[in-house]
């Protein structure tokens, strides 16, 4: 995977724009073409109950302002990447042509969703196959882009990825060279094939558009077998002593004292009450990828990891949402999937109920470890005047490391029940887990 410079036009240089037809000149994908494809979502079905409630591809509904754009899933959310950061979607095959979709209008939609998020660490993740002659934006609407997109959004982007890039996007990058921001273009990261995304995120929690995975089933085809193998090779099997990615019931089984928390909930949480109730955006700042991975390594191969000794609060706090993150089933468990994002129909005077009932359906390692973060989490919350970390803000962080579809990632149409689902958690703790 190389880095390369991403366009960072700067209204302050005062330099003229490139010629308006500069992008016409550009040869785009060698997908493209004057055929425009069907609407091609490739939803799960407990993706499919959800559209069906909430509307066709679209968290909103009809009636809301942002219903036209957002009902065609070009920009998605999708949980956390592999360091703690969320990840948003933007998927360029699924702009329909100039006629149909309103450029300004999705601008302001792509700034709203991330308005949501840009107050902690974030990444990008844009899909380029499919932007062709007939729904690529204008000169002046990547000018008026970059005009919206000020400092705020910039400031905790953490890095950006452009998933099968062309000689289109790469050209462009060359002919804005002179306007190119170096801090801001050392965040951008060119993605050749889907399975180098594996480092950055969990694919699961992506939802793929079908026409990008035959474009990189087509593409990865044209290779030799053995450059295939070098690029994919095949996973290690787990470690005898291995934290991350092992069912609840196993964890257990290896300890001695037949604790029901994991190990890495308990460190983490110990370290982070002591050390974090007081630490201003905790839970919204990423950490240094490779000490996340060497905390990982050792975790894995059975040392003891000391988070004292490494003072690292925000590093601790990436450990704990990793770790659920990657377990093979969502603490809250698929068999609760439909329900939890079904939950806004529960009326108010019955949520409490409905909660314990649903919880009750847990192993009795989920619902442990459950209880165990969310009474965490309350005291986090009880110091949000100082670390700005409400049962709202701790929702949104955690909501999409509790749960996600079984066989499709965590969209839009998704993430706002779930996270409504999970504050509702936070706020009634109390009556939730009462004996």
């Amino acid at each position: 995977m190389s880095s390369d410079l991403l366009v960072d036009l700067n209204d302050d240089l005062g330099v003229d724009d490139p010629p308006s037809n500069a992008l016409d000149l550009l040869k785009l994908s060698p997908m493209g073409d004057k055929l425009w494809p069907p609407d091609d979502s490739s939803m799960s079905k407990s993706e499919t109950d959800i559209s069906k409630r909430l509307g066709e591809g679209s968290h909103l509904t009809w009636d809301h302002p942002y219903y036209d754009i957002a009902r065609h899933q070009i920009v998605e959310v999708a949980g956390d990447d592999n360091f703690g950061r969320k990840v948003i979607v933007f998927n360029a095959c699924r702009m329909p042509p100039h006629h149909e979709l309103d450029h300004h209008k999705l601008l302001m939609y792509l700034k709203a969703t991330l308005d949501q998020y840009v107050e902690s660490d974030y990444t990008l993740i844009y899909f380029h196959n499919g932007l062709t002659s007939e729904n690529k934006p204008s000169l002046s609407w990547l000018r008026d882009a970059y005009r919206e997109f000020d400092r705020k959004y910039k400031k905790n982007i953490k890095a950006l990825y452009i998933v099968h890039p062309t000689m289109f996007i790469k050209t462009l990058l060359i002919l804005f060279k002179p306007l190119i921001s170096f801090k801001f273009g050392r965040k951008i990261n060119y993605i050749n094939y889907l399975s180098e995304l594996e480092d950055i995120v969990k694919c699961e929690q992506l939802v793929i558009p079908t026409r990008v995975r035959d474009y990189d089933e087509k593409i990865r085809a044209s290779l030799k077998a053995s450059v295939q193998a070098q690029m994919s090779p095949p996973r290690s099997p787990p470690l005898p002593n291995q934290q991350f990615g092992v069912p609840l019931p196993t964890l257990r089984a290896r300890r001695s004292d037949n604790e029901a928390v994991p190990l890495v909930m308990q460190d983490t949480v110990a370290f982070l009450m002591e050390q974090g109730l007081e630490i201003e955006g905790i839970f919204r700042r990423s950490a240094n990828v490779t000490l996340v991975k060497d905390v990982q390594h050792r975790y894995n191969s059975g040392e003891e990891v000391s988070f004292s000794q490494m003072e690292d609060v925000h590093l601790a706090a990436v450990i704990l949402k990793t770790f659920l993150r990657e377990l093979p089933e969502p603490l809250l468990t698929y068999q609760l999937y439909n329900d939890i994002v079904n939950f806004h129909n529960v009326d108010n005077s019955s949520q409490v109920t409905a909660i314990r009932n649903m919880l009750a359906m847990l192993p009795e390692e989920n619902y442990a470890s459950l209880k165990f973060l969310i009474e965490f989490l309350v005291q986090v919350s009880a110091q949000s005047e100082i670390n700005k970390m409400n049962n709202a803000n701790l929702a949104v962080v955690f909501g999409p490391n509790l749960l996600w579809g079984q066989d499709a990632a965590m969209t839009l149409s998704a993430i706002g029940p779930i996270n409504n689902f999970t504050r509702t958690l936070l706020d009634q703790h109390h009556k939730v887990f009462s004996p």
